[in-house]
């Protein structure tokens, strides 16, 4: 059955989201915080994970992001960013990991952006466009419409935010919060829906080891089962 999203009006309406907090991000600078956060990002097992990249608005200019690679956990999030020499090691390991499952919307165009910028494959994802469009939703999700649905309440998008410039040194606690965020959300939604680990569409696995499901492969059970849905 063909299911429908909210309209913009409709989540406008929704009480906000309640994401993470400034405290509970964090951008790790030095080798030593790369490689603590990138212990603590494998030990959790699935993670909410989303990219930003510096906007073009020139027709024709390529992006040459990712700048910016998010990791959220229940409690928390890093965010990586790209020009730091010292976390490429650790940041290369999380992204070709498939022990860790990284969880988010609009993937399938990350892991093209990822292989272009760095040279590796973007292994054990789960987009949850994909997930959605296993339920009988057959527009791209994204997370608004997604929290929305899950959560009855609003996630923020702010257009000031989203086209600044994800490639400075430091980035302001604006960018912060919208960045952790919206990796903190997809983590959150997966959570809410209930789905078991062997019942995700897990890209980029090898399939001769016998577990999860390649990029082709969408079946899946309803997320009716998922609380909120």
């Amino acid at each position: 059955m063909k299911k429908t999203a909210p309209t913009k009006p409709e989540i406008a309406l929704l009480q906000p989201f309640v994401g993470l907090t400034l405290e509970r991000i964090h951008v790790p600078t030095s080798r030593e915080e790369f490689a603590s956060a990138a212990a603590e990002i494998k030990a959790a097992g699935i993670v909410g994970f989303d990219t930003e990249s510096k906007p073009t608005f020139v027709t024709g200019d390529v992006s040459e992001g990712p700048h910016v690679v998010q990791f959220a956990l229940h409690d928390k999030a890093y965010l990586f960013q790209l020009h730091r020499a010292d976390g490429r090691t650790c940041l290369l390991e999380l992204l070709q990991s498939e022990q860790l499952i990284k969880v988010g919307f609009g993937l399938k165009s990350d892991r093209g952006h990822i292989y272009a910028k760095l040279g590796v494959h973007f292994n054990a994802v789960v987009d949850l466009n994909t997930v959605f469009r296993m339920d009988g939703y057959h527009k791209e999700m994204g997370v608004r419409a997604a929290v929305a649905i899950v959560f009855r309440q609003r996630f923020a998008k702010a257009r000031h935010v989203t086209t600044s410039n994800w490639s400075q040194p430091r980035l302001n606690p604006q960018q912060m919060l919208y960045a952790a965020n919206d990796a903190y959300a997809a983590l959150k939604v997966l959570e809410a829906l209930g789905l078991r680990r062997e019942d995700l569409p897990i890209m980029g696995l090898d399939t001769t080891s016998g577990t999860g499901t390649t990029e082709g492969n969408e079946s899946g059970p309803s997320l009716d089962a998922g609380p909120g849905a």
